[in-house]
């Protein structure tokens, strides 16, 4: 070789700095290399079995580091604070503790218009702070109202804000249990979600009346779950409902039909599961008092009748209408305190008592639907705790909604009905084969 060649001087000189050591590993990670390269039609277990010790121990002195991915940001590379938004803090408050101005502040509110309301930050909720540099501006401040999307603020530039929303994996799942004490301890114990056992009662309300279930009751769910970054966020819906009580089997099978006014709910005959009328205003609550004519009443100390059922629950719990209707009056006496009274027909009226609030929107002539919030649980007027006492009228007398019996919906139209069996004897089956030996749930108060 030329030792007059400027390349071979170049080499010559960097060698003269390099020990020994360094001089035979390079030699060595040349080797190796040569070695992978000589056997690539190799498969990745055979090349690894083939390397020699040697070999093996100089390509691990050149790792590959993997950055670490959040919010789509390279976060190693980042000063990274996380908090979490303080009672009465507002996002200027923030900012400022991070070197930005508030000139800066005020451009940034102004670009999140129509992206995200900087007034909608809610204390308990998560932030993140990302900084090159802690001396100056910091770089981006991320906001999760939610895990189903954050927001991305970024603080120097054009100062953008981004919604993002996580994509959502989602799964079928099943699962069965038998009743010990109540469905909504039972199915928490054992790993199920607060959410499901709302789906259970949403796809099940108007069959089965969720304050009296009894020992030994037996369900069984097909749904699906929601799923982020393979944690459980939520169901998605519930597709079929078996629920057993005493000798009595109600089912309730999801059934999507193209017109949207037809998707719901229906037994194994087609027939829609909604019969008018929800068997409870609240959820997860008990009866405290049922109809009785004959009741000693707590407070005046003495027999009048309760022509309602009280439904305890905490205060705050919402209470929605069991049917669709009209508001009649929305108003507050001495002894029902805050009060909602509904027509939903000729034949039938409901009232509930001791509301601590009305929920917004809700007064005389106001139109509202099944299921619609119309007020919370509270205490107010004659009452010794928080709960809501439910009353109902057919034709102008006050009767225990629980004894009542209204007459079948009609079924799907004759032509919708061969693809609804379809889809009731798929559910059918997958119910069937939901084990109860291994899902047995207990609960205990």
């Amino acid at each position: 070789m030329d030792k007059q060649n400027p390349w071979y001087r170049r080499i010559s000189s960097d060698f003269k700095h390099l020990n020994w050591k360094t001089f035979f590993i390079i030699c060595g990670f040349g080797l190796a290399i040569g070695a992978i390269m000589s056997r690539g039609v190799e498969s990745g277990t055979q090349l690894q079995a083939s390397l020699t010790p040697a070999e093996a121990e100089e390509l691990g002195a050149f790792p590959i580091v993997i950055p670490t991915i959040k919010y789509g940001f390279a976060i190693d590379t980042f000063h990274m604070v996380e908090s979490e938004i303080a009672p009465n803090q507002f996002l200027g408050d923030i900012l400022t503790a991070h070197n930005m101005d508030y000139v800066d502040i005020e451009k940034l509110v102004q670009n999140a218009k129509g992206t995200f309301d900087v007034r909608q930050l809610r204390a308990g909720k998560k932030y993140t702070i990302l900084s090159k540099d802690t001396s100056q501006t910091a770089d981006h401040f991320i906001y999760e109202p939610s895990v189903y999307a954050y927001y991305v603020f970024d603080l120097k530039g054009e100062q953008k804000v981004r919604k993002v929303e996580r994509p959502i994996y989602r799964e079928m799942r099943s699962s069965a249990g038998k009743i010990e004490t109540s469905l909504w301890d039972a199915m928490v114990l054992n790993g199920m979600s607060y959410d499901l056992a709302a789906r259970m009662e949403d796809a099940l309300q108007w069959s089965v009346d969720f304050h009296h279930l009894q020992k030994g009751d037996e369900f069984k769910l097909v749904y699906e779950q929601n799923l982020i970054d393979g944690q459980d966020v939520g169901v998605e819906q519930v597709f079929a409902a078996y629920y057993k009580n005493f000798d009595n089997e109600h089912y309730a099978v999801y059934y999507s039909h193209p017109d949207v006014n037809k998707a719901g709910y229906y037994d194994l005959e087609g027939r829609p599961m909604n019969k008018g009328f929800l068997k409870a205003p609240v959820k997860y609550s008990r009866i405290s008092s049922g109809y009785n004519p004959n009741r000693f009443h707590p407070i005046l100390k003495r027999r009048r009748p309760h022509y309602g059922t009280d439904y305890a629950a905490p205060y705050g719990t919402p209470i929605v209408a069991v049917g669709n209707g009209v508001v009649t009056k929305a108003s507050r006496t001495k002894g029902n305190g805050n009060f909602v009274k509904i027509k939903h027909n000729d034949t039938y009226q409901t009232q509930y008592l001791h509301m601590q609030k009305f929920a917004s929107g809700i007064s005389s002539g106001a139109q509202v639907k099944q299921g619609q919030v119309i007020g919370y649980v509270g205490s107010t007027g004659l009452a010794t705790g928080p709960h809501v006492c439910f009353r109902f009228w057919k034709n102008g007398k006050q009767v225990n909604h629980l004894r009542l019996n209204f007459p079948p919906p009609k079924a799907l139209p004759q032509e919708d009905l061969p693809g609804f069996f379809i889809v009731r004897d798929q559910y059918l089956e997958q119910l069937k084969a939901i084990p109860f030996e291994n899902e047995n749930i207990t609960a205990t108060n």
